[in-house]
């Protein structure tokens, strides 16, 4: 988990801040499926559009399938090249001073691995939604553990088909230990400390 010393005073000071542009980034979330990632990634840009109006987008796998990556399917390979796509736009978005929060499975290290060089290791915080795969089930918001249960897909990440946890992610966000709002003033935190929030933190 990420160090908390100082998270009181510089989370006060992010909440006062004027509204600004930020100068462009990425927050890619993965993790299993129903680990919490397009939670965290609104409330990360509920949080951000306090000082950041207009220029922050969540690119959520599920929604980009239905229109960017609507000709591919859920194999090693389709799953690669959807990721791949994604970091484009995450690189475009950043480059022209968007925050871009990603919510991606994203199941294999090479993509995002890839996703970072492309973007660039400064703009690019890799943020491992950790949950148990027990947990995961549990929550099933979409039911897909159910239809992987019954035989009706056979892909599913974690149960089905690999997931390959983060080595060294810049952040880890526990969501069987912490509460989503939790979460998501730790990682505001982290990118304070990082220097990624602090133009508007210094308005």
């Amino acid at each position: 988990m990420i160090e908390q010393a100082t998270n009181e005073s510089l989370s006060a000071n992010f909440v006062t801040a004027k509204k600004s542009r930020p100068s462009g980034f990425t927050v890619w979330f993965t993790g299993l499926p129903a680990a919490g990632k397009s939670t965290l990634a609104q409330l990360l840009r509920d949080r951000l559009d306090d000082i950041y109006d207009g220029y922050v987008e969540i690119l959520d796998g599920d929604e980009i399938r239905k229109g960017l990556s609507k000709d591919l399917g859920l194999s090693k390979e389709d799953r690669e090249e959807h990721a791949r796509r994604v970091s484009y736009v995450a690189k475009v978005l950043s480059r022209n001073g968007v925050v871009a929060i990603v919510a991606l499975i994203s199941p294999y290290r090479k993509s995002r691995e890839f996703a970072k060089e492309l973007i660039g290791a400064d703009r690019f915080v890799e943020v491992f939604v950790k949950a148990s795969l027990e947990t995961c089930r549990r929550r099933d918001p979409k039911g897909l553990y159910a239809k992987a249960e019954k035989g009706e897909i056979t892909n599913l990440t974690g149960l089905q088909e690999p997931y390959e946890e983060p080595l060294n992610p810049d952040v880890v966000l526990d969501t069987e230990r912490f509460g989503p709002n939790e979460c998501v003033e730790q990682l505001v935190s982290y990118l304070l400390k990082k220097g990624l929030l602090s133009r508007a933190y210094t308005v």
